[in-house]
């Protein structure tokens, strides 16, 4: 009997977990068959169906694609949408960092008065660590090997070693360990709504400092239930979480 219901069990397990690959099968070629319509749209010249379908696809869970990106911020400059197309060229930024479309931001922010797209040292900082930073952490475990090597040779060889040595040692494992979860402390986004109010605390009731428009760039320091922390013209605020697109 128990044996019996033990094999009624398997095959349900069986039945459920086929009928779920199946599921997943047509959720999948639903969306490819949404993706290439598109495509044609986008081709023949039917932009904006093509942008609705692209971005229904994209609420919907599929990871866009660079070319998607890349149409996406292009039916949004011709719409004149400076906040979307900010928003669509920064994700392909973090994705592929590299000066044009840094400069891109930067002209179509400057033509619309929108801040946080400076070509300023701060930018250049964070597409030189996209850029080269795997080649520098390579370097800095190297040199890390090389010190250490020599300390153990010292230490079998019971040679003292200065007090300043190891203090150096302390600090390159202090930035070493910064510099690898330095992009884990950085975030931005972009504001969706044209009236983000910047409050001094993380309350509805809390005052509010500032008024500002879509599609400006903020630094993100965190986050407290619906409110995230920014970083604005140098100072902290709180902003509804629903008013900023996270990149």
């Amino acid at each position: 009997m128990a044996f019996h219901r033990s094999m009624q069990a398997l095959v349900l397990k069986k039945r459920l977990f086929l009928v779920f690959f199946l599921c997943l099968l047509s959720t999948g070629g639903q969306a490819a068959v949404a993706l290439k319509k598109a495509d044609s749209l986008f081709l023949a010249g039917h932009l904006d169906d093509a942008a609705l379908l692209y971005e229904a696809a994209m609420a919907e869970g599929q990871m866009a694609t660079d070319p998607m990106l890349l149409k996406l911020a292009y039916v949004s400059e011709r719409n004149s949408d400076p906040a979307r197309t900010l928003y669509y060229l920064q994700v392909y930024f973090d994705r592929h960092p590299q000066e044009t479309v840094l400069r891109k931001m930067n002209e179509v922010a400057r033509s619309n008065g929108l801040i946080g797209y400076e070509t300023d040292d701060l930018n250049y900082f964070y597409l030189f660590y996209k850029q080269y930073g795997i080649y520098v952490l390579m370097f800095l475990l190297g040199l890390g090997l090389y010190v250490f090597g020599v300390l153990i040779v010292k230490m079998n060889r019971k040679e003292t070693s200065p007090s300043r040595h190891k203090w150096v040692v302390l600090l390159y494992l202090l930035a070493l360990l910064l510099f690898v979860n330095l992009p884990e402390g950085y975030q931005s986004g972009i504001t969706s709504r044209d009236r983000v109010l910047l409050r001094q605390s993380p309350s509805a009731a809390a005052p509010v400092t500032e008024v500002i428009g879509r599609g400006h760039k903020v630094n993100i320091l965190g986050s407290e239930d619906i409110w995230l922390r920014i970083f604005w013209n140098d100072q902290l605020y709180y902003v509804r979480k629903d008013q900023v697109w996270l990149i």
